[in-house]
């Protein structure tokens, strides 16, 4: 008989409460998701408002050009006189010399976000602000066209201009589909007219809301049933720097009053999906809203000040806002903040319960104080709502830590914890909860991911989502991130959904956060397994390799490389020649030193294998950076893609890690220590391993000394639930094992009948799903008895429903 996994579920033993807000998404302006994104407006720049700041090489008429056709003449500048608002203080001014044939003046033309994707029969929403500086030209045509502007896929006339600035709105239908279009608007005859909001938006939004979502991406979204949603950030909201922070009140009101910004992560934000479309589209989703304001303190990767607190005499007002955020969420349509949310067209509350209070903050005595002042009139004000706080950017380390003992201190309610770690990071921390202090602050997951978007990353997310699910009692918040990424504009990977202009590719990891989400249980059932796999270990080697490297964009000479017996005195390595190049461009120079010259490289590599006898060794080389950022020294490589390795100066500069690399995935295992490289200098470098333990020397001085003995990987994982509404109880398994397994399912106080659903995803664990099909998606299909074949590396869902006459169980 086939060795069967047993999994006993006692539906009939006293359970353990989940939290029902468990699983979420997190939505944060990177990967271009917003602008050009989520959010529907198909014109670029349409405010003028781009700048050098924001990107070297843009500026006020970027995605802007003039046309000057049939004989028309004229210019275009940028003005800043006398403008629409304030907030908006750039304008375009289209100036007609000549008309041309037709009788009517220069245009301007707007190519989109990486074009103009419309479609035939589909209606358009035009507007823009204009007034009249001088001449006739006051009569404008605004048209779809074809790239090459010899098609006009449709037009409708925008006018009278008047000397005053002015709404002007119209509706085009599209004639044809065309992905690559372009936006054009033209002058009506020979005189100055300014411009400024120039839109073009489609009409079928997402839920046909004016100004909205686009359709598509705010629907995958929508599938995955989230509990909740978190905006707009992540290192969006603190900012890099404090004019950079995410004001919650400039994000609200008329578009043309919103401070647009510098995004944080290089590009523009022009707030059209501001707090109150945030808000809208939880509502329309059946999702609560959980927006994230600083905590006071802007972000600590800030050049060249690093983390900044907001100044002493501007505190009480910045508590004030933080206040009113509630009042303007949940207070009554006459309320001074509420009355704006009415003016907005929603009168009612929007039912706010969270609030998260800064993000990744180092816990330094500047947090503390500007959080403390923050959280003390949130409870003291609005008890009702449940503050979420912050421990740093790693579930380790010193600011983990700190972050930690200060919740406590404050009895803050739940904290904010950051994992982007590799597969196996996640497999051997799905018992982390367990012993989690069920009477301490709660925790939020509020960004993870497992580094890819392969089937073995995605199953190992969703053991760890099986993890939380165990532990619902005191995990009560979840959320992948980041959630979207736009093809040819992503400045993070992995990502959850990949799109451009019209289409949109669910990931594996997404169709595993959709099982999870959609297949949630109000109660935690206590589950046996026996028989399950065990993981493998890791093949090892008798000896050890070791490599030196550059990191990004980064060229460094080495030399004098030594290894030797950790206390013994350490021998000259093999000449560098006889190293092999994983990557890089290598060059020998004299006296035994060795450059790699590679502009543009990541992480390249000059590996000796099986250089040292473990355990127990020192490896050391002296180096020098010639540009760029700064190196890592390898070790401890037991077998291909399976090292260590120290990075000095990594992450722009900024610092020293020690980090592990498991199956070609890179993870920290620590804090980053104050440290930048200098240009032209030379370090000695010097590691000492000693079993599992590592100290890291730089010029003699100990940096690191760490000791890292991660628990076995469970990488067979089980969860039961029930979901009391439906009556269903429901297994959760994730194997990411290369075996299939036969399991057998008991149900003690319930059955399993004829009625169990099975639904399945399962790949190649190499299988990778980016901008394109995801190459497994879920299947369903329903079984006749208790036994189950779990396919290897997948990720399976049973539902049975209590009642149904069982089957014989034969062994």
């Amino acid at each position: 008989m086939e060795t069967e996994t047993i999994v006993e579920v006692d539906a009939a033993a006293p359970d353990t409460a989940i939290s029902p807000d468990l699983f979420g998404v997190f939505f944060e302006d990177l990967n271009h998701a917003a602008d050009g994104g989520l959010y529907a407006e198909l014109v670029q720049n349409r405010s003028f408002e781009y700048s050098p700041d924001h990107r070297p090489e843009w500026h006020a008429l970027t995605a802007w050009e003039l046309l000057e056709r049939d004989g028309a003449a004229g210019s275009v500048t940028v003005s800043v006189e006398a403008p629409l608002h304030p907030a908006n203080p750039h304008h375009a001014v289209l100036r007609t010399t000549t008309a041309g044939a037709d009788g009517r003046g220069a245009a301007l033309r707007n190519e989109g976000f990486d074009g103009v994707a419309v479609r035939e029969g589909e209606r358009y929403d035009v507007s823009l602000f204009a007034r009249l500086a001088d001449g006739t030209a006051d009569r404008l045509v605004a048209q779809i066209e074809s790239r090459d502007g010899s098609r006009v896929y449709g037009r409708a006339e925008l006018g009278p201009v008047h000397g005053s600035w002015e709404r002007h709105s119209a509706v085009i239908t599209c004639e044809e589909t065309d992905p690559d279009a372009r936006f054009t608007v033209v002058a009506g005859g020979i005189g100055t007219v300014h411009l400024d909001l120039v839109s073009l938006f489609p009409q079928a939004t997402f839920h046909d809301r004016p100004g909205g979502l686009r359709a598509d991406l705010a629907q995958v979204i929508a599938d995955l049933k989230p509990k909740f949603v978190r905006f707009p950030g992540g290192c969006v909201a603190h900012g890099l720097g404090l004019a950079n922070m995410y004001r919650w009140p400039e994000t609200i009101g008329p578009l043309h009053e919103r401070r647009q910004q510098r995004n944080l992560w290089g590009y523009h934000q022009s707030m059209g999906l501001g707090y109150f479309e945030y808000f809208q589209f939880c509502e329309d989703i059946g999702a609560k809203p959980l927006p994230v304001v600083p905590a006071g303190v802007c972000c600590q990767n800030t050049e060249p000040t690093g983390q900044v607190g907001i100044p002493e005499e501007e505190m009480p007002a910045y508590v004030a806002e933080v206040l009113a955020l509630v009042e303007w969420a949940n207070g009554p349509a006459d309320s001074p903040w509420g009355s704006l949310r009415a003016a907005a067209g929603h009168p009612e509350p929007f039912g706010l319960e969270y609030l998260g209070v800064g993000n990744e903050d180092t816990i330094t005595d500047t947090f503390r104080d500007r959080f403390s002042r923050i959280h003390d009139a949130l409870r003291e004000h609005h008890p009702e709502i449940m503050v979420v706080g912050t421990v740093g950017p790693s579930p380790t380390g010193e600011d983990w830590e700190k972050g930690w003992a200060f919740a406590r201190e404050r009895s803050v309610p739940v904290v904010d914890e950051h994992s982007y770690k590799s597969p196996r990071w996640f497999l051997e921390n799905t018992r982390r909860f367990d012993g989690m202090d069920r009477e301490g602050p709660h925790l939020y997951i509020g960004e993870y991911a497992a580094r890819d978007n392969d089937m073995g990353s995605a199953v190992a997310e969703a053991a760890d989502m099986i993890a939380m699910e165990r532990n619902g009692d005191v995990v009560r918040l979840a959320s992948y991130a980041p959630l979207l990424a736009k093809r040819g504009h992503t400045q993070w990977l992995p990502d959850l959904v990949y799109f451009d202009n019209t289409n949109v590719w669910p990931t594996l990891n997404y169709h595993v956060q959709h099982m999870h989400s959609v297949n949630s249980g109000d109660t935690a059932l206590p589950v046996t397994v026996v028989g399950a796999p065990h993981a493998r270990p890791v093949p090892e080697t008798a000896r050890h390799g070791v490599h030196i490297g550059t990191g990004h964009d980064t060229r460094a000479e080495f030399a004098d490389a030594r290894i030797g017996l950790l206390g013994a005195e350490a021998e000259p390595a093999p000449d560098f020649a006889d190293w092999a190049a994983a990557s890089g461009n290598w060059e020998p120079e004299g006296d035994g030193r060795i450059q790699q010259t590679a502009y543009g490289a990541d992480d390249a590599r000059l590996v000796l294998a099986e250089a040292a006898a473990g355990p127990s060794y020192a490896f050391s080389v002296r180096v020098r950076k010639n540009g760029g950022e700064g190196f890592t020294i390898g070790f401890a490589e037991t077998s291909l893609g399976n090292r260590y390795q120290w990075s000095v100066g990594g992450w722009l500069n900024r610092g020293m890690r020690l980090q592990r690399v498991d199956d070609g995935v890179v993870h920290d295992l620590n804090d980053a220590v104050a440290g930048p490289v200098e240009t032209g200098r030379w370090y000695e470098l010097r590691v000492e391993v000693d079993g599992r333990r590592i100290r890291c020397f730089r010029d003699g001085e100990l940096v690191h000394d760490l000791e890292d003995d991660p628990a076995a990987p469970e990488v067979f994982a089980v969860s039961a639930v029930r979901d009391s509404s439906a009556g269903d109880v429901i297994v959760k398994i994730a194997n990411s094992t290369s075996e299939p397994v036969a399991v057998r399912l008991r149900l003690a106080g319930a059955d399993v009948g004829t009625g169990l659903v099975r639904t399945s995803l399962a790949a190649p664990p190499h299988a990778t799903s980016r901008f394109g099909p995801a190459p497994a998606s879920p299947a369903e299909d329903r079984l006749t008895g208790p036994v189950c074949d779990i396919p290897p590396y997948s990720f399976t869902v049973l539902r049975s429903r209590p009642g149904t006459r069982p089957e014989e169980d034969q062994e």
